[in-house]
């Protein structure tokens, strides 16, 4: 969307904490505006900048406005009420501590479309702390609620995470979303579509040792133990402290950032994923990470023009109507970045193919053969996260596509032919592009050489 078809209402408060019976409002437009959105800043942290706010916000999404209480760290939303459930409403978005000590969010008639469920405990009022930390707090300071204990997609320096929390983040336009997750040995980040999760990065500490928690230090993401001890830790790669670690909602990337004082804005320091084609969504679904990083489809015949215009045209959205109804489309050297789990080892490729087949959940099987001592097979209920990989990897994709769709003229085998030949023609043009530029750039480097020796003979 461009930025002149986004509007942005602003509005400051200089308060540094909500009393008990204070309440926010800020108006809903009468009628619906793409892109609107409307802030009121309600309080922030006395640091040099970039420091937190807190804001009430009203947002267009979807023909519809949304009401959310969320933390700033400078122009970065750290945290966000309705990360995981949105509250809809008309007319105003209210943000009220009630006398009982319950921190809301209301729409008009009073409804109440989220709360911290407080009430009763001896809240007095609500502040943000120096660490971005959004608390609610009795009258010895001690606090009764926290925004650090409610992840979202951000983790901010200080903060902790246990073993079987994470981070989500959503992708627009996308059914499925991404997750960092703290497993028992490990700490991995996943695809998640419907029922299945896939892996697509992970980080061990050595020795198989076991994770408690995790926190975001100044100069790395570390990893400690029941004992409280680092075992592990994911270094910055510059020497400018931390300040917070997020997960994309675009590519599902991890990251750690820093603030650059010289270029007033954050910069990641470390990033799990370096290559285009190794993000999971680098490409739409049945579409192929070329060596270039540029994407491809895989194509069927359709009934109205022959071939798809778009990348999963033509492919349906489930194999539960018999197995006599299907073919695999073989696809030699692509392989998925997601990880199934479990693997299955020391199968056949028939036998991986009969997996599939036998599962009409099954959309599509990955099948490794390095050697014959290492054969592995992988299943997978959509197809995403492809990426063509070095000639003679013993990398096999196998697709399900519905039976006759991969027919042309010389019958299947040169279907197949035809899909890899498409993987490789972006890559193709690419190096004709280059060495047609290069070539042009000698032969013009040479005929001025030899104008320029001719005028001075």
């Amino acid at each position: 969307m461009n930025d002149e078809n986004i509007h942005k209402i602003y509005g400051y408060s200089a308060n540094s904490d909500i009393p008990i019976g204070g309440q926010f409002t800020v108006a809903v437009p009468v009628e619906y505006s793409e892109g609107f959105i409307g802030r009121g800043f309600i309080m922030e942290t006395n640091q040099m900048e970039p420091n937190f706010k807190v804001a009430l916000s009203v947002e267009a999404i979807g023909g519809k406005y949304s009401c959310s209480l969320e933390v700033f760290l400078g122009d970065v939303k750290v945290w966000n009420s309705g990360h995981y459930s949105k509250f809809y409403m008309k007319d105003k978005c209210v943000l009220e501590l009630t006398q009982d000590g319950d921190l809301r969010l209301k729409g008009p008639k009073d409804r109440v479309g989220w709360r911290t469920g407080t009430f009763g405990q001896g809240v007095e009022r609500v502040q943000i702390l120096r660490t971005g930390n959004l608390v609610l707090v009795d009258t010895l300071n001690h606090i009764k609620w926290q925004s650090f204990n409610f992840p979202t997609d951000v983790m901010l320096w200080g903060q902790r995470l246990s073993f079987a929390t994470s981070l989500t983040s959503f992708p627009s336009n996308s059914t499925s979303y991404y997750s960092l997750e703290i497993k028992n040995n490990k700490i991995a980040l996943y695809l998640n579509s419907g029922k299945s999760n896939y892996s697509y990065w992970e980080f061990k500490p050595s020795k198989n040792r076991n994770i408690t928690f995790i926190e975001l230090g100044s100069y790395g993401l570390e990893l400690f133990n029941d004992e409280n001890k680092k075992i592990a830790q994911i270094r910055s790669q510059v020497l400018q402290p931390l300040r917070f670690l997020a997960l994309g909602n675009k590519t599902g990337n991890l990251g750690l950032y820093f603030y650059s004082p010289s270029k007033a804005q954050f910069e990641a320091s470390f990033q799990a994923l370096n290559n285009t084609c190794d993000l999971p969504l680098a490409c739409k679904p049945y579409g192929i990470c070329t060596f270039s990083n540029a994407c491809s489809c895989i194509r069927l015949l359709t009934k109205d023009d022959g071939v798809g215009s778009d990348c999963d045209e033509g492919f349906p959205r489930g194999f539960c109507g018999g197995r006599n109804e299907v073919e695999i489309l073989e696809l030699q050297d692509v392989r998925s970045v997601l990880k199934d789990d479990p693997i299955r080892v020391n199968v056949s490729k028939e036998e991986c193919l009969k997996l599939c087949l036998d599962d009409c959940k099954c959309a599509a099987a990955s099948f490794s053969s390095a050697s014959k001592d290492s054969q592995a097979c992988s299943l997978y209920r959509l197809v995403g996260g492809l990426k063509q990989v070095d000639r003679g990897s013993g990398m096999r994709y196998m697709i399900k596509v519905p039976k006759g769709s991969t027919h042309m003229d010389h019958g299947r085998s040169n279907v197949k032919k035809w899909v890899l030949i498409l993987v490789g023609v972006v890559d193709g043009l690419i190096i004709l592009l280059v060495l047609g530029g290069v070539s042009y750039y000698l032969i013009r480097k040479r005929m001025r050489s030899l104008l320029h020796n001719g005028h001075d003979t």
